[in-house]
């Protein structure tokens, strides 16, 4: 155990170096910069830009798959207005490539755990983040918090088995804070009264403040997470369907020229308002075939201020055009 623990460590190690020496002698940026972008103090970054040059991992990762990962999110973030992407070589591919965006995702998170850049990161739930905190090492996070933003619950109050703040409590030993409701609530008079009570009512004020959110992104069929979770029913999917929405994204729902779809089914969801997530941070973790369309919806959409996937992914997204004005999200700048 302790040598796989070593060897992970070391992998991670090896591709952040790459990324840090592609950064500098590719990108031209300087080690501050490389700091910056890569989230790590200067210090690091010198010793990864030193690492590079010294055990020849430009010349082996740079000039490799991991340059056409970097440039790819240079050009996703170009094409989008993104302030955050990242883009990682295909471990598994398919529908659903859930060992690639885990590993991918359990990297991120823990890196917003050790730096602490968010005292307070909003979380969303599916498979693909489940995925990310099965992965992710026991780390503490005695100065950050999580809060669900999204019920948990199926429609008869049966436990999500994709429902991830437990998880992650259990893996950093962080408070996380939890939505005790369905994800949808079954009528509006439902959702009234689950969000007036004590304790869901503190939960949803608690997301609102939350600096980051985390999410995944659905796509809309029948063999969707929030239908084959039983969050909705068969004739509300029907509904969604029949819609011309093809992407979800906390409990909203969007077309695939990115047009926002409020609809019977999204106005019963217990999750952020669109006012939330138009005024928030949202770093989205999602890829595969089946969900690229609805990732490029979201992308459309200009809601993301991150995008985290997979590299199959983003040469798909990456080859059509994008929906809005390039450096723009929300009618800001992707950093502000």
């Amino acid at each position: 155990m302790e040598h796989q623990r070593t060897a992970l460590q070391f992998d991670e190690e090896a591709a952040l170096a790459a990324r840090a020496a592609w950064l500098h002698f590719a990108g031209g940026k300087t080690q501050g910069e490389v700091a910056e972008i890569l989230g790590v103090p200067n210090t690091k970054a010198h010793r990864l830009i030193a690492k590079a040059r010294s055990e020849g991992l430009i010349r082996v990762f740079v000039e490799g798959p991991i340059a056409g990962c970097i440039e790819l999110e240079e050009k996703l973030k170009f094409m989008y207005g993104l302030g955050h992407c990242e883009v990682v070589p295909n471990i598994d591919e398919g529908a659903l490539p859930l060992r690639t965006l885990g590993t991918a995702g359990a990297r991120y998170i823990r890196h917003l755990i050790e730096n602490a850049t968010f005292d307070l990161i909003g979380i969303g739930h599916g498979r693909t983040l489940a995925a990310a905190i099965d992965m992710l090492p026991s780390v503490p996070a005695n100065d950050v918090k999580f809060v669900s933003l999204l019920g948990g619950l199926t429609r008869r109050f049966a436990a999500s088995p994709f429902d991830v703040i437990h998880r992650l409590a259990e893996r950093t030993g962080v408070e996380a804070y939890v939505m005790p409701v369905p994800f949808f609530a079954n009528t509006m008079k439902d959702k009234q009264v689950l969000e007036s009570q004590y304790g869901v009512s503190d939960v949803i004020e608690m997301a609102r403040r939350a600096k980051l959110y985390v999410a995944g992104i659905g796509e809309v069929d029948r063999k969707s997470f929030i239908a084959t979770a039983q969050m909705v029913d068969d004739q509300d999917t029907e509904a969604v369907i029949k819609s011309g929405a093809c992407a979800e994204i906390l409990g909203h729902f969007f077309k695939s020229d990115g047009a926002h779809m409020p609809n019977a089914v999204s106005d019963r969801a217990m999750g952020p308002r669109i006012e939330d997530l138009q005024s928030h941070k949202i770093v989205a973790l999602a890829g595969g075939t089946s969900k690229t369309q609805a990732v490029r919806a979201i992308l459309a959409s200009g809601l993301l201020f991150g995008l985290i996937t997979d590299e199959a992914t983003a040469r798909r997204l990456a080859s059509e055009k994008p929906g809005h004005e390039p450096g723009r999200k929300n009618g800001k700048t992707a950093s502000g």
